[in-house]
């Protein structure tokens, strides 16, 4: 019962630190395009003043994107291989990605091959997941 409960929190500990370090992650590629748009950055920003302000989003990214793989990573006694928790990451990413666009950028929608190709996302957890 004990290995049972350790294994289940281990599972919610990954995605939860996948989902938060994804977060900022998106927020650190694509946030500043926002800020852009808003006019918190001109078009006259220097790049290295943007990037460093990315680099601030990157450490939690990091801070949490780290822990998420050695709990997750089987040879810690996670419950996923290195091939598993990559896929899953890539399905989060997009998966955050796709909400920040929809919610921060008016302009974009969604199409009938992005839900296809999040189709195939899908498909591919399916096919990392078969033994």
């Amino acid at each position: 019962m004990g290995i049972f409960i350790v294994s289940k929190m281990n599972h919610l500990y990954t995605i939860g630190l996948l989902i938060v370090s994804n977060i900022f992650m998106t927020f650190a590629w694509y946030g500043h395009l926002k800020l852009q748009q808003v006019k918190v950055f001109s078009d006259n920003t220097p790049l290295y003043l943007i990037i460093l302000c990315s680099w601030l989003l990157a450490l939690p990214e990091y801070s949490c994107q780290v822990p998420a793989n050695r709990i997750g990573f089987v040879g810690n006694g996670g419950p996923y291989t290195i091939m598993q928790l990559k896929v899953i990451q890539e399905v989060i990413s997009l998966s955050v990605f796709t909400v920040f666009v929809t919610v921060f950028f008016n302009g974009e929608s969604l199409h009938w091959n992005h839900f296809a190709a999040f189709c195939c996302l899908i498909l591919a957890v399916y096919f990392v997941f078969l033994k």
